[in-house]
């Protein structure tokens, strides 16, 4: 983590007219993350804060996003400029991975692994629009997705820096 902060929401775009914005969770706790009173800081994807914090005046989930009023931001027309931008917290202020679990930026480098093999390595995830992601492997020099779900995704290790994967037949040879 080179910059400090993890990302965890993205704004997607205002809501209506009085500041209130639509956010993508990229936390598993966005009850205890994205709740009032805490302070967001605007990161580039590296980490770096890109100016100060922002607190969450209120918050509350709105179908599979949630929605988000920021102390201060009472109109729409800031947060236009601001689609996309990416919030995040200190690591200290987050619950810690568990077991079969990575922060999103370790999974570029991690190998990639079938049947005890390491067929790739993967470069990152890619969020699909109905809230799923895709494991993105670059296998023998060609990108391959892979879902990143149960039961195709067999088995994290996060101290070996290793995704195991039982992809269906063909998934690599695509």
């Amino acid at each position: 983590m080179e910059g400090g902060y993890l990302a965890v929401a993205r704004l997607k775009k205002p809501h209506g007219l009085k500041g209130d914005a639509v956010i993508w969770a990229l936390t598993d706790d966005p009850h205890e993350v994205l709740v009032a009173g805490r302070a967001l800081t605007p990161i580039d994807d590296g980490g770096q804060p890109l100016g100060p914090a922002l607190v969450i005046e209120r918050s509350r989930p709105y179908h599979r996003q949630w929605l988000l009023k920021f102390a201060g931001i009472d109109d729409r027309s800031t947060l236009e400029d601001w689609q996309q931008r990416l919030f995040g917290l200190p690591a200290s202020e987050l619950r810690p991975p568990g077991d079969q679990e990575l922060y999103v930026h370790e999974v570029p480098g991690t190998d990639v692994v079938v049947a005890g093999r390491v067929v790739g390595q993967a470069t990152g995830l890619v969020d699909l629009p109905g809230g799923g992601r895709l494991l993105e492997v670059d296998v023998a020099g060609r990108t391959v997705f892979v879902p990143f779900r149960r039961p195709i995704v067999a088995d994290i290790d996060r101290a070996a820096r290793r995704i195991t994967i039982d992809p269906p037949a063909g998934l690599l040879d695509v």
